[in-house]
Formats: structure tokens, sequence, C-alpha cells
């Protein structure tokens, strides 16, 4: 499947031509894949370099100018690093930007916590006006982008360095609805990003212990889409929580709120519980905080052992 960051510049080479509104900044990365852009639109991209606060105040007077601000680094740099500039120039002014993010939670796992980023969907999440979009699919990039980036809200797409593999139609990407992918009745696996795989196949190997799991999708975590997971969890009064983002607050939060008021419900949480991890690859990274199938089975059978019936 095509690489997200491949798909933004398709998309913002796709845009751009038909929208002369549309200003592309980048922190210092992604030049070559961006250089079609560049060259259709001319003077409306620039590279900022490694300067990401000064960045977000450039993007605020091009939005004042009647122009659409697209910002594009690493993610730990450009929420973290500039949060006050994006709270400042767009959550105080009320204005619009778009966001677009790589290197989220461990995507850049070798490189050390330094580039590591589990808090910004919640940072970006406490603005009134933002949206939050973590595609994991180049059409889910595409679709989603085109139907919210002239919306002047904070718009922030994270996108992974690796696709979940799933295939969904133009007709199920809806922003603001989750996905229901599988139909169970034991258990709800809630999951973001990349983690879709890991939940499909963590429902393939849970029905060897009777377990029908329903795998629910969420392409947009804010807004949250309450009215599916309420469904879901009011049949199988058991649901995990999948997530590449800090334990602490991200989508099983939203799970919890959304529940409130259901009765007899069971909850556990896949995430990250801390800034610090040691070097290794991602695959060495997921298999260490369980982000696996493997993984998510031993998290029920831990959590929820009365849903294991062994054959």
């Amino acid at each position: 499947m095509k690489k997200l960051r491949n798909e933004f510049a398709d998309t913002m080479l796709e845009v751009g031509q038909s929208d002369p509104r549309l200003v592309v900044m980048v922190g210092d990365i992604s030049h070559g894949i961006l250089q079609k852009y560049a060259q259709a639109c001319p003077g409306r991209y620039y590279n900022i370099g490694i300067c990401e606060p000064t960045i977000v105040n450039m993007a605020a007077g091009i939005y004042k100018s009647g122009l659409i601000p697209v910002v594009h680094t690493i993610a730990p740099f450009i929420i973290e690093r500039a949060y006050e500039q994006i709270k400042l120039d767009f959550g105080y002014q009320k204005m619009g930007v778009n966001l677009v993010s790589v290197g989220g939670a461990f995507d850049y796992s070798q490189l050390g916590c330094s580039h590591h980023c589990y808090t910004d969907v919640s940072l970006i999440s406490h603005f009134n006006n933002s949206s939050v979009i973590f595609p994991a699919s180049p059409l889910e990039f595409n679709k989603l982008f085109k139907d919210v980036y002239e919306d002047c809200r904070i718009n922030y797409f994270r996108l992974p360095e690796y696709p979940h593999g799933v295939e969904f139609t133009q007709g199920q990407l809806v922003f603001g609805k989750g996905i229901k992918v599988t139909d169970g009745s034991d258990l709800t696996i809630v999951c973001i990003g990349t983690q879709l795989k890991s939940a499909l196949g963590a429902a393939d190997l849970l029905k060897n212990y009777g377990v029908k799991t329903e795998v629910l999708y969420f392409h947009t975590i804010k807004p949250f889409d309450a009215e599916l997971l309420r469904s879901s969890v009011s049949k199988t009064k058991h649901v995990v929580v999948v997530e590449e983002l800090s334990a602490h607050d991200g989508v099983f939060n939203s799970v919890l709120r959304s529940c409130i008021g259901m009765n007899d419900i069971k909850y556990a949480q896949i995430a990250i519980n801390d800034f610090i991890h040691g070097y290794g690859s991602y695959d060495e990274l997921s298999e260490r905080l369980g982000f696996t199938p493997n993984g998510i089975v031993q998290k029920v059978q831990n959590d929820f052992p009365n849903l294991i019936r062994k054959n």
C-alpha cells in the first residue's frame, strides 16, 4: 500500500492545482516528494527550516491574508514544541490551519524519545475549534483532507509511517464517523491508525477461544463517534482500546465519556504509559508494548477471563 507521506504530497498537488488559496509550508522535511507541488504551484511552497514556532506564526499571517495554510513536519516538533504558538495564533484568534505530521508515537523508533510523540492528539483536542484525523490509508487522507481543509478550524492530520493495509471505499469514509469493520457480540476492540491491522489479527485469534469480536476503527478521533461506540458496547459489554497514544489521555478517555450512564461495562486499554522507551525498530517496540495480535489476545485473557472459552 502507498505510503501516507506520498499520498500527502499527491493530495497537495491535486488540491493546490484546483484551489489557488492553498499554501504548503514544511519544517525541512519531505522536499523531494513535494517538488511537483512546488513546480505546479509557484509561490505557494516554503521550507521554513527547523523553526517550528516560526512556521506556526507565519501560517497565521498566511491565514489572515485569505489563504489556507498547510504546515507539515514531525509530530513532537510541531505539536509539542510549537504548542504555545498554536494556542495563541490559532486557538485564541479562532483561525484555521491544517497541521500535517509524521513521526507520531514511535514511528521514528530508532531515533529515541526525542522523536517520539504520544500527547499530540490530547493537546490539539483541548481546542474547541479543532479536529483530529488519523488516516492510516491513502484514500482516507485524500478524502478526509478534501472534506475539511477549508473549514477554518485547527485540523490536525496525524500520518502514520505504516498503513494498516485495509482498503475502504469512499462511501465508508465520513468525517466524524467510525467504521465497524467486523461484527461481534462478545468483545469490542476500538482501534486507531496502524493498529487496525493488529486488531483484526487479534479478532481472528480470539475465534479459537469462542470470542466473537466487533472491531471498530476510528479515522476521526475528534469529533469522536460516540453513537457507534455505544451501539457496539451495549451488545458486548466488554471493550479494549488499542491506541498508539498516551495512556493518560487519548481515545480511552473518549470511550469512557461516551459510555457515561451505561452499566456493567468492562474496560481495558493498550497504550503508551511513559515518554521514555529504549531503542529498537517499530516492530520491536510494538512487541514490547503489546501492539500485536498476540498482545491484544493476552490483554483480553488477563482482563476479561470470563470471555475465554477453550475449545
